[in-house]
Parts: C-alpha cells; sequence; structure tokens
C-alpha cells in the first residue's frame, strides 16, 4: 500500500497506529525528538513531513498537516490508509478568554465548524467532538507534566485574518459574517482560535477513527494582537509535552 500525498507506504510505517499531526513541517523533527526511541525521517512531499518514532512500546508516526483543513483531511485519509487509527493535532493557536496565560496548552472538546472541508464528510449537523480515550490522555499527560492546560471547545477558521476577526490585514475590512464573532465565541465560551482541529475530529468521527487536539497559546487576544517568538517558544515545548507523553499511554493501552 502506498500513499500519494503522504509518499509513503505501509512497509515504512512499521504497523504504527499512533499519529501526532503538526501543522508545521518545520516542528516535525522536534516532537519526534520529544518521544522516546529511535527516529527515522521518512521523508518529506508537499507540506506533509513524517518521521517515525520506534521504540520497545511501539511505533509513533509524526506527520506534519500543513495550514488548514484540506490538506488536515488529505493526511488523515491517508494516515489511516496506512493502518493509523488514534491521531493528535499538536498545534498553536491564539486564546480569547482572559483567563488563559501565553504558553497555557488548550485540549481540545469540541470545535466550532468555522471550516470547509469537514462538510465534505458530515453534513452541519455532525458535531466536531474529540474522541473520549485520546483526550483522557492529553489531559493525563498535562497533568503529568505539570503544564497548565484547559479543556474545551475550539473554532476552527479556515482563514487567519478574516474568520478570526483580525483587522491587520491589507484592507482593515472584514465580512459582515465575522465582525464582532471573537466576542461571540468568547462569549459561548470558546476558548481559542485554529484551523485545523474542527477538520481533524469530524474526518476521524466519520471514518471511524480516533482523535484529539491540544495546542499551546501564543498570545491572549483579549490583551494584545502581537505574537512574540518567546511566547511561541513556550506554548510549543507545552503542547509537544502533552501529546508526546498522550502517544507514550496510548501505546500502552493499544498494546504497542
Amino acid at each position: 500500500m502506498h500513499v500519494h500525498h503522504l509518499d509513503l507506504s505501509d512497509a515504512q510505517t512499521s504497523g504504527a497506529r499512533i499519529a501526532l499531526l503538526p501543522g508545521d513541517p518545520g516542528r516535525v523533527a522536534q516532537i519526534a525528538a520529544a518521544l522516546p526511541g529511535r527516529a527515522e525521517d521518512l521523508g518529506s512531499n508537499r507540506e506533509y513531513h513524517t518521521y517515525l518514532v520506534s521504540s520497545p512500546d511501539g511505533s509513533v508516526l509524526v506527520t506534519s498537516t500543513g495550514i488548514g483543513g484540506p490538506s488536515t483531511a488529505i493526511a488523515v485519509e491517508e494516515l489511516a490508509r496506512l493502518g493509523v487509527s488514534h491521531l493528535i493535532r499538536v498545534g498553536t493557536c491564539g486564546a480569547i478568554q482572559p483567563h488563559i496565560n501565553v504558553g497555557d496548552a488548550i485540549i481540545t472538546t469540541g470545535a466550532v465548524r468555522l471550516d470547509g472541508a469537514s462538510g465534505h464528510y458530515a453534513p452541519p449537523e455532525y458535531p466536531a467532538v474529540a474522541g473520549f480515550q485520546v483526550t483522557r490522555t492529553l489531559v493525563e499527560a498535562a497533568t503529568a507534566a505539570r503544564v497548565p492546560y484547559h479543556t474545551g471547545i475550539t473554532a476552527s477558521s479556515d482563514t487567519f485574518y478574516p474568520g478570526q476577526e483580525r483587522y491587520d490585514t491589507h484592507t482593515g475590512y472584514i465580512i459582515r459574517r465575522f465582525q464582532g464573532s471573537m466576542e461571540e465565541w468568547r462569549r459561548l465560551g470558546v476558548l481559542n482560535y485554529e484551523m485545523e482541529a474542527a477538520t481533524l475530529l469530524v474526518t476521524a468521527s466519520a471514518l471511524g477513527l480516533h482523535a484529539g487536539a491540544v495546542c499551546g497559546a501564543v498570545i491572549n487576544r483579549t490583551t494584545t494582537e502581537a505574537i512574540n517568538a518567546e511566547g511561541v517558544r513556550a506554548a510549543e515545548h507545552n503542547a509537544i509535552a502533552v501529546a508526546a507523553g498522550a502517544a507514550q499511554m496510548l501505546l500502552r493501552l493499544l498494546g504497542g
């Protein structure tokens, strides 16, 4: 079995059933290094860069999805064909609740579907809900790593600027649909904005897979719109620590 976009075969993936999914190809090696075992670079194609980490407990894939829903859905489809059954998004996000600090981990329990790709897998009434087993391991891993975390609803937008109500754009204009939307989501208890969780959760559920998401907050948008390098480093470190710990727990639960 060979899959086109990831440019991988099942002979390369060593029966791995767990995949960690950063958006950024540049984070793949960093995440692989956080997992115990021997890390092997399986190569890259387009936005998809994959490492295989092998240990006595079993194998874990780390595959980048690129930015947004369409490329994430392709990754999920092709990883499933290679035998992956449990997937964890490992990313960064912007917090929209005042009590969330920069660097905190946000573990998604469900997502607002502001994407388009998930609509190709299920109608809009179908919820984007994280798998219980995966979410539980993320919470346990955050607790074990002493990473401050929050659980709740994420808003997944297809766009970084208008869909997340950012006005620092070329025109400074946002269509009426999104004007005031950040405050609306905040009042409804949504914790953060990012761009892939809804697609991942709906696609995984529709395909009979198990998925979850953890993102580190690089900014709290209730106080500032300025992202700095220190905040990004803290967010990446904490999200990776939680995801790596959860992957190890899942390996034990799945028996390798």
